[in-house]
């Protein structure tokens, strides 16, 4: 769940932050790209931790 969360936000901040600085669209496509993959794995260290914390 933190996961998919983490992705659907990195990839509507690296897109925002992209389209803010005047990228054009593929430079979009590559901040969405790697913000989402960047926030997915924090979503999945934090749910490896909590899932850890809960044994």
């Amino acid at each position: 769940m933190f996961v998919i969360f983490g992705a659907l936000i990195g990839a509507l901040s690296g897109g925002y932050i992209a389209k803010k600085r005047g990228g054009k669209r593929l430079d979009i496509l590559q901040y969405v790209v790697i913000y989402a993959m960047i926030f997915a794995m924090l979503g999945l260290f934090v749910t490896l931790i909590i899932h850890r914390m809960s044994l």
